[in-house]
Order: structure tokens, then C-alpha cells, then sequence
């Protein structure tokens, strides 16, 4: 694909997001916006990347702390945990959560049902220990 081309295909707000994290999980330790921007090739502007570095901040997905005048940005969490924290913040957005755990527990595939199945007896059992 032309560069050009490549830059002017318009990217969702996810994957711009998933681009940013995937940098950040690259890094020793925290990093800055322009370590961040220098990962993805310059590919986006230094002002989108700190734009969706404070999104990602308000979901918390990262952490910040002050480096000199700028910050120094961490992941929070790994993909998983991303993740959870998703399917998380849309349970707790409905009001019948029995009807909408009912509904994705029924609608997993054998193998994935077995598995919460499982996950669920250790968290029973490491809460009672």
C-alpha cells in the first residue's frame, strides 16, 4: 500500500487505541507520547497520539506520571485485562445483568462455557481459603 494511501485510510478510534497500547506494552517502562509516536513510525501526529494517550487514561487502560513538563505513560493492564474491564463496564450498563450473563453464557461455544465453568470453581475456591 502507498504511503499516502496508508495515511489517508481513516482508522477507527479502537485501533487507534490498540496501536498506541501495543507501543506502550513494548516499552522497559513508562514512556512518553513522543517515544510513543517515534514506535508507530510517525505515522500519527504527536497531538493524536497524547489525544488518545488521555482517552485511554479516562478508560483506565494507562496510568501517567509527570516526566519534566510532559508525562510518562504505562499500560495499566495487560490485553485481558483490557478486555474484562470492557465486558465489564457493559454489564454494568444494563439493568437486568441475570438476563445478559444468562444470554452470553448460553451463547459460548462448549469448550469456552467448560472453561468459565472452571474458572468460576477456582475463584469460588480461593475465596474460601
Amino acid at each position: 500500500m502507498a504511503e499516502q494511501e496508508r495515511r489517508s485510510r481513516r482508522r477507527g478510534q479502537g485501533e487507534l487505541e490498540a496501536q498506541v497500547l501495543s507501543a506502550l506494552r513494548e516499552a522497559d517502562g513508562p514512556a512518553t507520547a513522543g517515544w510513543v509516536q517515534e514506535r508507530l513510525d510517525g505515522d500519527l501526529a504527536y497531538t493524536t497520539v497524547v489525544t488518545i494517550l488521555s482517552r485511554l487514561l479516562d478508560k483506565g487502560a494507562v496510568t501517567r506520571e509527570r516526566a519534566g513538563r510532559s508525562f510518562a505513560w504505562t499500560p495499566s493492564s495487560d490485553e485481558a485485562g483490557l478486555a474484562a474491564r470492557k465486558m465489564r463496564k457493559v454489564l454494568d450498563g444494563e439493568s437486568d445483568r441475570e438476563a445478559v450473563l444468562a444470554s452470553f453464557l448460553t451463547a459460548l461455544p462448549p469448550g469456552d462455557e467448560a472453561l468459565l465453568r472452571e474458572l468460576l470453581r477456582q475463584a469460588e475456591a480461593e475465596r474460601d481459603t
